[in-house]
């Protein structure tokens, strides 16, 4: 079984969203839905498998939520579904080799999807899933050029 690359993944919906920040905290903390709500500071799992079955939560819940899980899959749902770009903030330090290997990644994956999908080969939302991890890693890392100048102070880094 191939191991998921969950930076990877877009959701295509609010309940999609809510599943993969499920399966994450299983997958990745291993945590139960009940485990979830708990360090959430709810009094009834049942809460959480509702909101996961009708694809609805609160908004003052959705952060607590993420938090829980450990992944942010609702808030880059909701960027991405009102026509929004989500990326990180850089600090304006400088990228080892792997991160720019992995921008080169997403964007020769986002070319061959869209080859792919103009050939009829590739389904519509796995085409726009990669074309948005592209434009989110190209986005962070014109912001980290352009504040590279003058980079924040690592205050919760490794010193050495």
């Amino acid at each position: 079984m191939s191991r998921r690359n969950w930076n990877r993944i877009q959701p295509s919906s609010l309940r999609n969203a809510l599943e993969l920040c499920k399966d994450f905290a299983k997958a990745r903390r291993n945590l139960s839905v009940e485990r979830i709500a708990e360090q959430m500071g709810l009094t009834d799992h049942w809460t959480v498998y509702k909101w996961i079955q009708s694809g609805r939560i609160p908004a003052n819940m959705i952060r607590p939520y993420e938090a829980a899980c450990g992944i942010n899959y609702l808030t880059r749902w909701l960027a991405a579904s009102s026509n929004h770009l989500l990326i990180e903030i850089p600090s304006g330090r400088t990228v080892n080799t792997e991160g720019v290997q992995a921008l080169q990644e997403s964007l020769h994956a986002a070319v061959g999807t869209l080859i792919q999908f103009y050939g009829g080969k590739a389904e519509a939302d796995e085409t726009l899933a990669t074309i948005q991890n592209a434009m989110e890693g190209l986005a962070f890392h014109r912001a980290n050029v352009k504040k590279h100048a003058e980079p924040e102070l690592d205050l919760g880094g490794d010193a050495g």
